[in-house]
């Protein structure tokens, strides 16, 4: 991996992991909105108030598909963290494998 590339996919990936640390921060209001519905429409259910449990289990179930919707791009962006590693690692394995066989090359 050339110096350039070397720098670009550094980039490319604290810029991933920024989106991670956003998404991750983002995911655990989501959740905290989710669990804060649910107790809501418990609380509504107790009192027997079928207007609010109407309304409020609406309202959960928005918050739950947001949470999915949130919780698969905080999936992705790890997966991409994930392949951009890889494919430094790899590129680094490739340069010592050519190094080490232009050295063994220049040897013998």
């Amino acid at each position: 991996m050339r110096s350039a590339e070397r720098v670009v996919s550094s980039a490319r990936l604290a810029e991933l992991y920024e989106c991670s640390a956003l998404l991750r921060r983002t995911r655990q209001r989501a959740e905290q909105i989710v669990n804060e519905a649910r107790a809501m429409l418990a609380e509504a259910e107790l009192y027997d108030d079928p207007i609010r449990v109407l309304a409020l289990s609406s309202q959960l179930e928005e918050a739950r598909a947001a949470y999915r919707r949130i919780l698969q791009a905080y999936t992705t962006i790890c997966r991409k963290i994930g392949e951009e590693r890889n494919a430094i690692i790899m590129a680094q394995v490739q340069e010592t494998r050519t190094a080490v066989h232009e050295g063994l090359s220049g040897v013998a």
